[in-house]
């Protein structure tokens, strides 16, 4: 059975730098605590896991795409190392004006991510933690899980446009959920 894991990456994997910022290097990425452990324990339960996320910092001029090159590789490099291997990495570096197709909510970069399938997933979630990720998950047919780790808080709960499948506090815990779920 084809199992898949679609990460956001800031806020969910690393630290959320705060709206309008950007983790544009990797002396100011930092891994949020049990990230890794929650990435190695789906690679363990034998999901596919892929990070996609909007950079749009790239598309802004605030970094260079090879500044994000170089921050991506050493992240998937340490992940490796902690026996977390991601999948795959995609990322939109578009301006929201841009209206391209692979910018979040728009589902661009998951279906890249899946066309490098030989079959369709029969599980399938997308762990973010803003509702443009949550408005992603649900034009995919992905389960919505929402990480309280970043961007969202739960004391905007009243103003959120539906609720997500799933709510936890961080990756580790949405994982720990997740795997005793469907093993």
């Amino acid at each position: 059975m084809m199992k898949i894991v679609f990460l956001d990456r800031d806020g969910v994997i690393n630290e959320y730098p705060g709206d309008t910022k950007y983790v544009t290097s990797w002396s100011k990425f930092y891994f949020i605590s049990g990230s890794i452990q929650a990435i190695r324990l789906l690679k363990e339960k034998g999901f596919k896991v892929f990070v996609v996320s909007n950079q749009a910092g790239v598309g802004k001029g605030i970094y260079s795409q090879d500044e994000l090159n170089s921050l991506t590789h050493k992240m998937i490099d340490y992940l490796r190392k902690e026996g977390a291997e991601l999948d795959g990495v995609y990322y939109c570096i578009h301006r929201e004006e841009d209206n391209c197709n692979c910018r979040k909510p728009k589902t661009g970069l998951l279906e890249e991510a899946v066309s490098s399938l030989r079959e369709k997933p029969e599980v399938c979630f997308f762990i973010g933690d803003s509702f443009r990720d949550m408005k992603a998950a649900r034009a995919f047919g992905c389960m919505a899980v929402l990480v309280l780790s970043g961007k969202e808080k739960i004391g905007a709960k009243d103003s959120w446009e539906f609720e997500p499948d799933y709510v936890f506090s961080n990756l580790l815990e949405a994982v720990r959920y997740i795997c005793s779920s469907y093993e």
